[in-house]
């Protein structure tokens, strides 16, 4: 037999494969699909069969591009939707993988038409299930995705699945979900990599609401939801192949500048390095922050130009198609050296470590501070005294309240979005601007002062 789940990097999301004798079948496959043929022909299998368990929001599902290529046949869940590939999945739904056999359970509530796939051993016995964005470790999926007018409906509907359909399979029941914690598919999604039916009943705190109006009222929530699902949803019911990997240009400075005015500049270098030198106008986002911010920050209706150390492009590329940003222009080849060297236009972003800005607080210097952490992790780790709080995400559409006359010092967790932060706000013609290194994790450490 063959079991293997595949984790996305910085989306969260795993894939499934299972085989038995010389048959495959894949769950939820992601776009860069390589990786699934390697290692079933590697282990003798064909892959015959592709179940979705949803119409993923988060990432562009690779079952369109995986069937090109191995002719295998492709099962959809939410046949009320008007999909241009595959089969529709009806309740009750059986495959036989060799000895094994699985089987479609319509469990909606995330989406109308959500399916979970429950595996069953050799001697007929419940084994596994897979249930997309239905269960998680630690949580159940959002409801909000139809509007939160419809939010309480769809929450019912997910109680249904759970209690009735999954939790009665059995505490021994192996729990397969789509994604793991960090994953904006779920609002607390914990970091418990392989979960059981029993474990979930035990210590999952949205299974404690046994009552459904009381499971109603705790998860008719409404939840982050990056602008870039939208696309997604319509990429989705089509989604484009890739044949092959978008292989970008490497582009000499000259050739770079030619282009910068009508592309967005990507820069994922080391946030320290941003700082010191970056190319003006250019947006940071860290290599594993682009699965999670690339959505909210970048745009589908422009080229995509990189700036990135060159051992990591083969990596930034399979970050962003996942995404479906394919457009990508090309790259530095050289990287920063290059663009210096040709003494191209800069700009730099001051930056200072925890201690200095915890100094200057001890001065009573006028200071204004911005926290761009999540509105959890300023309630829950404390802040800076007199910190100003505007989420990441939320930075774009409160802009106009910073002030443009005051030098403002960015702070996050450790650096990284306070860098993200202050290249969005250099984009909307802010100069006065210092990224606090380190940022609250370093500001405990040095025993500085906080607020709850």
């Amino acid at each position: 037999m063959l079991f293997e789940r595949f984790e996305s990097e910085g989306l969260f999301h795993f894939s499934y494969l299972i085989g038995y004798g010389r048959q495959a079948v894949v769950i939820d496959p992601r776009r860069d699909c390589d990786i699934f043929i390697h290692v079933a022909e590697k282990n003798g299998f064909k892959i015959t069969d592709i179940l979705e368990t949803h119409r993923n929001e988060d990432y562009v599902v690779g079952s369109k591009e995986l069937s090109k290529i191995t002719k295998a046949n492709v099962w959809h869940a939410d046949s009320h939707l008007d999909y241009k590939y595959g089969k529709p999945v009806k309740d009750g739904k059986k495959w036989r993988i060799g000895r094994l056999k699985l089987q479609a359970i319509h469990t909606p509530g995330h989406t109308l038409g959500s399916m979970s796939y429950l595996l069953h051993d050799p001697e007929g016995n419940p084994w596994m299930i897979f249930t997309g964005d239905t269960l998680f470790a630690g949580d159940v999926g959002r409801v909000d995705l139809l509007g939160l007018e419809k939010a309480e409906e769809m929450a019912g509907m997910l109680y249904d699945s759970i209690f009735n359909e999954i939790l009665p399979l059995g505490d021994g029941v192996i729990i397969n979900p789509a994604h793991g914690s960090g994953s904006v598919c779920g609002g607390s999604i914990i970091d418990r990599p392989w979960t059981t039916i029993g474990i979930e009943k035990k210590h999952n705190p949205k299974l404690q609401y046994t009552d459904r109006r009381e499971f109603i009222s705790k998860t008719a929530k409404e939840l982050e939801k990056p602008p870039y699902f939208k696309m997604m949803e319509k990429l989705n019911l089509d989604p484009p192949l890739l044949g092959r990997k978008p292989v970008p240009d490497p582009l000499t400075a000259n050739q770079f500048a030619n282009e910068v005015n009508k592309s967005i500049v990507l820069d994922t270098r080391a946030e320290t390095d941003f700082c010191i030198f970056h190319i003006p106008n250019s947006i940071y986002i860290w290599p594993h922050g682009l699965s999670t911010y690339a959505g909210w920050f970048l745009e589908y209706d422009k080229p995509i130009l990189l700036l990135c150390y060159e051992h990591e492009v083969e990596k930034i590329i399979r970050y962003l198609i996942r995404l479906g940003f394919d457009n990508i222009k090309g790259y530095l080849s050289g990287g920063m050296h290059s663009w210096l060297t040709r003494g191209k236009q800069i700009q730099k972003t001051d930056s200072i470590p925890s201690k200095e800005l915890c100094e200057k607080i001890d001065k009573k210097e006028s200071l204004w501070i911005l926290d761009v952490r999540t509105k959890e992790e300023f309630e829950d780790f404390g802040r800076i005294p007199n910190a100003h709080h505007i989420n990441l995400i939320e930075l774009p559409e409160k802009i106009d309240s910073i002030p443009t006359d005051e030098k403002i010092f960015i702070y996050c967790g450790s650096g990284m979005r306070s860098t993200l932060a202050a290249s969005i706000l250099e984009n909307n013609g802010f100069e006065n601007i210092t990224v606090v290194m380190g940022g609250i994790y370093a500001w405990k450490t040095n025993k500085c002062p906080m607020e709850d």
